[in-house]
């Protein structure tokens, strides 16, 4: 007979005190509670912790203007505003968002009052081509302004290219942030 210890029988096995505290910890995958507040309206849902921003504005509050290129963060069609500042959506967890309210080109403009002066712009200067990329090219062109890198054609290129174009808009893009930007800062 060898000297293991078998189990009496009617006695459970001893779980190990890691197993116990890992069965305690909520289900990191697993449906999250979280809330947005998006384009001034609140919403609550319950996702994964690892859905982007990106697809919890689409798929779960229905805004399907910030566009889905890439899905890499290398094209910037899914450019939001997040407290003011704009980010990559496809790169950004729902869950990192916090109580920051999030901006999409569907909030840009405010009521009535017509379009922003970027989204006028983009029409004025014909910087729209097939318009796939648009939402994400305002958007940051929003925020090159409220930056302060839009004082020039170059600063505008540099501040610019993380958001592309495969018509190749560049230079109606350029064009229609100065025209933007002397309205945006009268406004």
């Amino acid at each position: 007979m060898s000297g293991a210890a078998l189990p009496l029988a009617g006695t459970v096995p001893a779980v190990p005190a890691q197993a116990k505290a890992a069965s305690a910890l909520p289900d990191a995958f697993g449906p999250q509670s979280m809330d947005l507040r998006v384009n001034g309206q609140h919403h609550r849902f319950a996702l994964d912790s690892r859905t982007t921003l990106l697809d919890a504005l689409r798929e779960h509050v229905g805004l399907t203007g910030t566009k889905k290129g890439c899905d890499h963060g290398q094209c910037g069609a899914c450019t939001v505003h997040v407290g003011g500042r704009r980010v990559l959506s496809c790169l950004t967890l729902a869950t990192m968002v916090g109580d920051r309210p999030v901006t999409t080109i569907e909030g840009l403009a405010k009521g009535m009052e017509g379009l922003h002066p970027m989204q006028q712009a983009f029409i004025d200067k014909d910087a729209l081509q097939c318009g796939y990329y648009t939402p994400g090219q305002i958007m940051s062109a929003v925020a090159c302004v409220h930056e302060g890198h839009a004082d020039n054609p170059a600063d505008i290129r540099e501040y610019m290219s993380g958001n592309l174009c495969r018509c190749a808009a560049y230079p109606n893009i350029v064009a229609a942030i100065e025209q933007a930007r002397h309205a945006m800062k009268g406004a």
